[in-house]
């Protein structure tokens, strides 16, 4: 055991001390902040554009109908024909000219107003611009007939389901989505620390090899120390460039913006702009309702769970990739290998996204969390939607289960494909390794 700890360590620190490992665990967190400060600015710089629109009103329908709002301004235009305005619109530098023709009926209006730009206009424009249009066409269409548009909005009954378990814990369509969020980070952050660290270990494999450092050490390790070792110190080594990148990414995102004077919650997409119209919500309202529902989630449970699928997954995953560096002689070579890995992984995010979101707790996805290839995502995504513990537990025991078995058959190719130079394996040949 104490040769596993020696080798656990050099592992560790030759990872750390790398300079590409240096330079990479503090350029990626300046990178990720750095995109993330440049969207806020080009947000805030897009914002503080006022679009002009010309209204060129024929029907004399919608006179100040339109509102002003803090980057879009109309101005009214008439007694002029169409061609003449879009000419004086276009001399403007106008961001468009809308046109409501003067039509016999109102129905031949809502198929007669034009909009004219020097480009498109963006979706949202021409929504907001829409939905004007159709709430005062609508209104005039009920007046034809003798309703009273406002009192019918006075009897419009909106109808808001209360959402609760059979237990009594109250739950909302914003708290699944917030489930379906924290689960579908914490699978997706472990789908991306196996490749990007898997790969590393496996590259190590292959430098040794290559190398021949592997016939000194070897002269005096059991090859499963070896292979241990090397997985748990490059595991250390991840760790510690992820925590790195935690604390300075959340560092810098608090400097930077800071520095630059730049208000990263004062920039809000047309997205954000859109639920709030739709809810009719508040910001404060909202993110007071989001901070209600994660006080909601099963937050320790699933802080717990993730470190343990994300220990398993991790190891199970790295004991294969090792013993594909052990197999070949260059990188280039690992192709024919990597899909039968990486395909449980990819199979896992896709049932986790398409099958947790719809029936989280349905067969599929049962069983998918149960399978140790696919465990560590699918029931991570599960956990927020509440999954019994004793189905977690169980999960956990087949992954480690399968981990020692995955270590032991990966050992075995490891102890005769680390000497083996030369010659490209195949599965055949790999086959014969596992009889040895």
């Amino acid at each position: 055991m104490n040769h596993l700890s020696l080798i656990t360590k050099r592992e560790y620190l030759n990872k750390v001390r790398n300079k590409s490992f240096i330079i990479m665990t503090f350029l990626t967190p300046i990178i990720f902040v750095g995109i993330f400060t440049l969207v806020a600015y080009l947000s805030s710089l897009n914002n503080e554009d006022i679009k002009v629109i010309s209204v060129l009103d024929e029907s004399g329908l919608f006179a100040n109908q339109f509102q002003d709002t803090d980057n879009l301004t109309y101005k009214y235009v008439s007694g002029i024909p169409v061609s003449e305005a879009k000419t004086a619109s276009e001399k403007a530098s106008d961001y468009g000219l809308l046109y409501i023709p003067k039509t016999q009926n109102i129905e031949d209006l809502s198929n007669s107003i034009s909009f004219f730009s020097e480009d498109s206009p963006s979706l949202n424009t021409m929504d907001d611009i829409e939905d004007t249009i159709e709430e005062k066409v609508n209104s005039l269409k009920l007046k034809e007939f003798g309703i009273n548009a406002e009192q019918i909005k006075e009897l419009r009954i909106r109808v808001t389901t209360n959402l609760e378990t059979y237990q009594g814990q109250e739950t909302s369509k914003l708290g699944s989505g917030l489930k379906l969020i924290f689960g579908g980070m914490a699978g997706y952050l472990l789908f991306m620390f196996i490749i990007i660290y898997g790969n590393m270990i496996m590259r190590s494999v292959i430098e040794e090899k290559t190398s021949r450092i592997v016939e000194v050490i070897i002269s005096s390790v059991k090859p499963i120390k070896l292979l241990l070792g090397k997985i748990f110190g490059t595991t250390l080594a991840g760790i510690t460039q992820f925590l790195m990148w935690t604390v300075l990414i959340g560092v810098l995102m608090t400097v930077v913006p800071a520095i630059l004077g730049i208000d990263v919650s004062a920039t809000q997409t047309p997205q954000e702009e859109m639920i709030q119209q739709t809810t009719g919500a508040g910001v404060d309202s909202m993110v007071q309702e989001v901070f209600m529902e994660i006080n909601n989630l099963p937050i320790g449970n699933l802080i717990i769970m993730f470190i343990l699928f994300f220990i398993g997954g991790y190891l199970l995953y790295a004991s294969l990739y090792a013993a594909i560096g052990a197999a070949v002689d260059s990188e280039t070579d690992t192709q024919q290998f990597m899909m039968p890995i990486l395909l449980p992984l990819i199979l896992a995010v896709y049932v986790g996204f398409f099958t947790v979101i719809d029936n989280p707790h349905g067969t599929v996805s049962q069983v998918f969390s149960y399978i140790p290839f696919t465990s560590p995502v699918v029931m991570l995504m599960r956990i927020p939607f509440g999954v019994p513990m004793w189905q977690q537990i169980l999960s956990v025991v087949i992954l480690f289960a399968t981990f020692i078995g995955t270590v032991w058959f990966a050992s075995k190719i490891y102890r005769v494909g680390i000497l083996m130079y030369g010659k490209k394996a195949s599965y055949k040949e790999i086959a014969k390794w596992l009889k040895y």
